[in-house]
């Protein structure tokens, strides 16, 4: 079996270019206009795909977290009417769904609840992301496979025999599990990259990627190296905007970098197949004294 999955019309998987996700979530504070700027900044930044993150936020705020107050660009409210402020709902979502189609770039989203796999069914994203958060909900899981679409998984704060459970939950058809640490920012100690391999020794029928959080761009090309098919990055306008996940993003001229790294990197891996190249006659002929 190869591996490699269709997200929409492009290959995702071993001898691919890879796909590279610029993650606005919710860095966008609910507001349409700022999401359609980042949009801006990742196509101009030459990435593959868009995503935003989409729950609702009665299920998915758990009770015990409904009614702490928190310090917000709308005051001081709750978690939850923090969470409603910052979701975006039919409007928004039509809108995106527009603009994505008129700039030519694919969206998608994080889903952290089944009614927001429902509410998603309108539109025809290439596929659905499970966040690490959610990956021992087993019941989400099989509810977004149901939809036929391909899945996304990320694997933070998770142990390998829970990472086994829920690929058994969402089967392995049309999977893509990508490593993770939900720490924002993360230090680059707790990356971790060696697990890329460890997935794909573990999963060898599905392509293996990188979610990152760590401050800076090295991590995610050394990923690609380590054979990471897909590389999801979170993507801010400020990273001083407010917001939990602001820290832990690329601005637009860093992700452009970013891009390009990763694309070098994929240039300069080769094929491991040792032999003398053309562009280096010169240099033989010039240089080497004894032939054998």
């Amino acid at each position: 079996m190869t591996r490699e999955i269709m997200l929409g019309k492009t290959l995702v998987g071993d001898g691919h270019p890879a796909f590279i996700i610029a993650e606005i979530g919710i860095n966008h504070n609910g507001d349409l206009a700022v999401a359609k700027q980042m949009i801006d900044a990742a196509v101009h930044a030459g990435v593959d795909a868009v995503k935003f993150q989409k729950r609702t936020p009665d299920v998915a705020t758990p009770p015990e977290q409904q009614n702490q107050m928190r310090e917000t660009p709308w005051g001081y409210i709750t978690y939850l009417d923090y969470r409603r402020k910052v979701e975006f709902g039919d409007a928004e979502y039509h809108e995106i769904n527009r603009y994505c189609g008129e700039v030519g770039i694919p969206w998608m989203v994080s889903v952290w609840d089944e009614p927001s796999v429902d509410f998603m069914e309108k539109y025809d994203t290439p596929a659905y992301k499970i966040p690490s958060a959610s990956l021992t909900d087993h019941n989400l899981l099989r509810h977004v496979r149901r939809t036929g679409k391909p899945v996304i998984i990320s694997t933070g704060m998770s142990s390998m025999q829970q990472i086994r459970e829920g690929v058994d939950a969402v089967g392995s058809e049309n999977l893509v599990i990508l490593h993770c640490t939900s720490t924002y920012p993360c230090e680059p100690r707790e990356l971790n990259l060696r697990m890329i391999t460890t997935l794909r020794s573990e999963f060898p029928n599905n392509p293996i990627g990188y979610s990152g959080h760590e401050v800076g761009l090295v991590p995610s090309a050394v990923a690609v190296a380590l054979g990471a098919s897909m590389i999801e990055r979170h993507i801010t306008l400020d990273r001083a905007m407010w917001g939990s996940d602001q820290a832990a993003s690329v601005e637009p001229g860093g992700f452009g970098r970013l891009v390009k790294y990763i694309r070098v990197s994929e240039a300069s891996l080769g094929d491991g197949v040792k032999k003398v190249y053309e562009s280096e006659m010169t240099s033989l002929q010039k240089l080497r004294r004894f032939a054998n």
